[in-house]
């Protein structure tokens, strides 16, 4: 695999070269997202420095991410009283490349207030972007029925593909939804994890770059399972498969993003790029001009996602210089 070049800018992108992070004001360990959530585990972390870890960790990433050539809009979490995961922005909104934001449903009530649209007017401003579209899809919760971004849904943009792996908080009928929106085709699958449980985002088990794939392929029901594989490589991505205990300490939980020339960055933890095989770096590391791994074992520890999850990728278009 040859590294990847600057994308021609008549075809859609696989990768943004910006990304909204959420500075989070008090992050803590959420009772109410534990039982769906087995990565985060069900006893509390009782912590007092977990606020302060957990911002050291968040303003390394950023800056490293920084450093990398990536536009990092880092903005600060002013929810009152603060949300303890609004360090997981991509579970309420995602921002696409036709000016469309997404408003999602989220499970867990005390999640629901990090959706702010004031944060998106502080990112245009800052960005210069532009919103165009809004799509809302908040009203299914009323029926209890969620869909939590891009933790739920793992996009393939060339091929305009929505992957989801079904559970408490990725639902069928709002993936449907959705995709009739964007105009996407919908791949719904069925995937365990920890003691059995359906694995609570897809975007632990599943990430889409520009040249490859990596999935948790054990993870996936044995009945989909080749379906599945082959609907990843058939657009010709190398497929990476990492095993159940690689996905566990966050090694599908993945991102690849582009720095300003068109070279791809690929972020990580440095927990899950550790867990990985020295061949699965190398392949993976070669088709990327940089690797970022950061340590973020207290946002692991407690909020049960990793890097992945803390980026919002910005795909939106610019207002034209001067406007």
């Amino acid at each position: 695999m040859s590294r990847a070049t600057i994308p021609d800018a008549r075809q859609p992108a696989q990768t943004a070269d910006a990304v909204l992070m959420v500075r989070p004001a008090s992050f803590g360990w959420n009772p109410d997202t534990a039982a769906s959530n087995r990565f985060q585990g069900t006893r509390p972390v009782v912590d007092a420095d977990l606020p302060s870890r957990a911002l050291v960790e968040f303003d390394r990433l950023a800056a490293e991410l920084a450093a990398a050539g990536v536009e990092v809009h880092a903005l600060a979490d002013r929810t009152d009283p603060p949300c303890p995961d609004a360090v997981f922005p991509n579970n309420w909104v995602s921002l696409h490349a036709d000016g469309t934001a997404v408003l999602y449903p989220m499970l867990a009530p005390s999640r629901r207030r990090e959706r702010r649209l004031d944060l998106l007017t502080e990112l245009e401003q800052r960005g210069g972007f532009r919103v165009e579209r809004l799509i809302d899809l908040t009203h299914h919760e009323i029926a209890g029925r969620f869909l939590e971004g891009t933790g739920s849904v793992v996009f393939d943009h060339v091929g305009r593909v929505a992957y989801a792996c079904l559970s408490a908080r990725s639902d069928a009928a709002v993936l449907d939804d959705l995709c009739s929106e964007l105009g996407y085709a919908t791949v719904a699958f069925n995937a365990a994890g920890p003691g059995g449980a359906p694995i609570y985002h897809t975007n632990v088990m599943l990430a889409i770059g520009r040249s490859f794939a990596v999935v948790c392929a054990e993870a996936v029901a044995a009945d989909e399972r080749r379906a599945l594989l082959e609907r990843l490589g058939g657009g010709g991505r190398h497929v990476e498969t990492i095993t159940a205990a690689q996905m566990v300490q966050f090694a599908g939980n993945l991102l690849e993003l582009r720095n300003a020339t068109g070279a791809g960055v690929l972020a990580v933890s440095q927990r899950g790029w550790d867990s990985l095989a020295p061949d699965a770096r190398a392949r993976l590391a070669s088709v990327v001009s940089r690797v970022v791994a950061v340590p973020v074992p207290a946002i692991e520890d407690a909020g049960g996602g990793s890097v992945r999850c803390m980026l919002a990728e910005v795909f939106l278009p610019r207002r034209p210089r001067g406007s």
